[in-house]
């Protein structure tokens, strides 16, 4: 009798109930006390507190935690009667969640319930966006054989997300097949709004029936019942995504600044039927939230009167303290305007450690606004470049401003992604993720490296006019980059194209002419028109991309010095030149020799020459750039093209060439300023 009631204990205890029957699994969690000894497998951040709520992510950076049930369960009909292919079973799953954020402008990225073929994912998967699921050489791959269902609190643009609050349906990527806003369906079959970072707990019910191969989604507040409308209702078989075995669970992940506490109160699940109802009453309790006004009320009761007459002294400590930290060694500066725009600030400390103090062995190299340096930040080991720049110099704040605003809320898979920052006196320092092959002109000029082949330089190509595409059309606001070229450009593991310093960019809205009476750029990169206004447009990145283009395919800088003869040729002229007399293919760089493919290798050529067109509103927008490269659009006729004294591209109908700045004798300077000033 003794053992009877013991066991009854600790089967209470445990909350949970497993049956299983040939390939039937259930099980139910009111809470999860006791979760780890009864089947539940935690990692990264993941962890139960001691109220029995599990934790998946904390309010920390760049950091991801998966939940899972333990067992492998068998998702495909392994007997099927007509012989066939093996069907997935249908199953069912409720959860309820909530996701709290300290600062509701900033939440963090969302979570995901997922059936996967491991439940131990690599250390490649990536935070932030990709929720703990998934890296950028991985998205869309059919050999993921990943589903989730994601209520994501972020609009990642790179996967056509169609806002920060909505609910979507991922099959081996985080481009949903499905998606609609967060909310739910009244009696009465009207919608209510959800919003999934209020820090309210919410109930999710998942059911897939495999006989007639259709899954349905369904939200509601924690104290309402399963709505009969779902929310999402998809015809989908799921057997091509099944690899069995496979597990079951849930992944989040926060961002460099974005970043939340995510949590689960209870979760039930059952193959072959419908998942038991969890218990609401039995359900752990949350944190409590308390406002920050409020916060501050309590502070100044607890502190009381009688600290006023200290706080003067402490006041005068105080102020001391702050002049010797200024003098200290990690002193850093913090002005207003960052708490708006500023993403995640780095610790000087934390940077000076992962650089090893800014040793020259660990220098990556040095570009026009400073050095910049590779390390490895000492509490969650990723690797970053950090980028120091002078503070006296007015041109490097700028920059500094400009790659704030704009790159720490751009997201594309070609653009190198901002991680963070930080400033003290008299330095700027900027955190990138780290690109291990390094800037692509140092894979074009020096002789030491391998030399790329054509299908590497043509993806090359189209990555960075995406990268354009996206930062002139598809942001809230036109970027204009400014400096697009080669050594901007840099190469992931795989060497994929990532479009980077954005030191030169400037934002201005849809629709607006941006003025400036400074012209910044290189030489050769730089539009004819631009030289002589100084006004910057999307136009002139175009004219840059068109002799990006040609130094890809022809393997030359865009000024060629010429050993025999003291003047300097522009690439595009020299082009031209064997354009004109029908030999455009004898400028291809002879390290490709004749492997390349002749048609495509034709149409960079040609589309670089177009894009270098000296009248702006002849050359293409990088949307019709596009177009041509990915073969949609053919490319027009080039033959009124032609050429005047040697000084730059027109068309035939009497448009003057370039002015004579593109034979500058001293192609090393970078910037200058026109006179006048500001």
């Amino acid at each position: 009798m003794f053992t009877f009631f013991k066991l009854a204990i600790l089967f209470l205890l445990a909350r949970i109930v497993v049956t299983k029957v040939g390939e039937e699994v259930a099980f139910t969690y009111n809470g999860f006390k006791g979760a780890v000894q009864n089947g539940i497998g935690l990692d990264g951040t993941a962890e139960i507190t001691s109220n029995g709520l599990l934790q998946l992510t904390m309010s920390s950076s760049q950091v991801k935690g998966h939940a899972f049930y333990f067992s492998p369960i068998h998702f495909l009909n392994q007997s099927s009667s007509n012989g066939g292919a093996a069907a997935a079973l249908s199953f069912s799953t409720t959860f309820v969640f909530a996701i709290i954020t300290q600062h509701p402008r900033f939440g963090g990225h969302g979570i995901a319930f997922f059936i996967a073929p491991t439940r131990v994912f690599p250390s490649g998967v990536f935070p932030s966006q990709y929720l703990g699921l998934f890296n950028i050489s991985n998205l869309g791959n059919s050999d993921n054989h990943i589903f989730a269902v994601e209520l994501d609190t972020l609009q990642d643009f790179e996967f056509n997300d169609i806002n920060d609050n909505h609910v979507g349906i991922d099959i081996n990527g985080l481009e949903s097949v499905a998606s609609a806003p967060a909310s739910y369906f009244d009696n009465n079959g009207r919608p209510k709004n959800l919003t999934l970072k209020s820090g309210d707990s919410m109930q999710v019910w998942i059911d897939y029936d495999g006989v007639h191969k259709q899954l349905n989604v369904t939200i509601a507040p924690f104290n309402v019942s399963k709505p009969a409308l779902p929310l999402l209702s998809l015809s989908r078989d799921l057997s091509p995504v099944i690899k069995d075995p496979m597990f079951i669970g849930f992944s989040s992940s926060t961002g460099s600044q974005l970043f939340a506490s995510h949590y689960l109160l209870g979760w039930s699940f059952k193959l072959n039927g419908t998942a038991k109802d969890l218990d609401l009453s039995k359900l752990p309790l949350l944190p409590p939230q308390v406002p920050v006004k409020l916060k501050k009320k309590q502070a100044i009761l607890i502190i009381g009167f009688p600290v006023i007459a200290a706080a003067l002294v402490l006041a005068t400590i105080f102020g001391i303290l702050i002049m010797v930290k200024r003098k200290r060694k990690y002193a850093e500066v913090l002005e207003e305007w960052e708490l708006d725009y500023g993403p995640h600030r780095f610790k000087y400390k934390d940077l000076y450690v992962a650089t090893k103090g800014f040793k020259n062995k660990e220098l990556l190299g040095i570009g026009g606004f400073g050095r910049v340096y590779r390390g490895v930040l000492p509490t969650s080991k990723i690797e970053v470049a950090v980028k120091k720049i002078s503070h006296e110099s007015t041109q490097g704040i700028r920059g500094f401003v400009a790659e704030i605003v704009t790159v720490g809320h751009l997201r594309h898979r070609n653009l190198v992604t901002l991680l963070g920052y930080c400033r003290r006196k008299g330095e700027l320092l900027l955190v990138y993720e780290f690109i291990p092959n390094g800037s692509l002109d140092k894979f074009l000029f020096d002789p030491s490296t391998p030399v790329l082949d054509w299908t590497q330089r043509f993806q090359i190509i189209r990555g960075v006019a995406s990268a354009l595409f996206y930062l002139h059309e598809g942001w809230e606001q036109v970027v204009v980059h400014r400096d697009v070229k080669s050594s901007n450009v840099l190469l992931d593991g795989e060497f994929n194209a990532r479009l980077g310093d954005f030191g030169l960019a400037r934002l201005y809205d849809h629709g607006t002419q941006p003025e400036t009476t400074h012209v910044v750029g290189t030489l050769g990169y730089i539009a004819p028109e631009f030289s002589r206004t100084g006004k910057a447009n999307t136009s002139t990145d175009v004219f840059a991309f068109g002799t990006f283009m040609l130094e890809v395919a022809c393997g030359r800088r865009p000024i060629i010095s010429r050993a025999s003869e003291e003047e300097e040729v522009v690439l595009v002229d020299w082009v031209f030149s064997y354009w004109s007399r029908g030999a455009i293919l004898d400028t291809v760089d002879p390290n490709l020799g004749i492997n390349y493919v002749e048609n495509e290798m034709e149409l960079v050529l040609k589309l670089g020459l177009l894009c270098s067109n000296w009248v702006p509103i002849a050359r293409p927008s990088m949307r019709q750039v596009v177009q041509y490269l990915e073969g949609e659009l053919p490319l027009p006729d080039l033959s009124s093209l032609s050429l005047s004294g040697g000084s730059g591209l027109i068309f035939a109908d009497g448009h003057e060439g370039f002015d004579n700045f593109v034979r500058l004798p001293s192609p090393s300077i970078t910037e200058w300023t026109l006179s006048g000033g500001r």
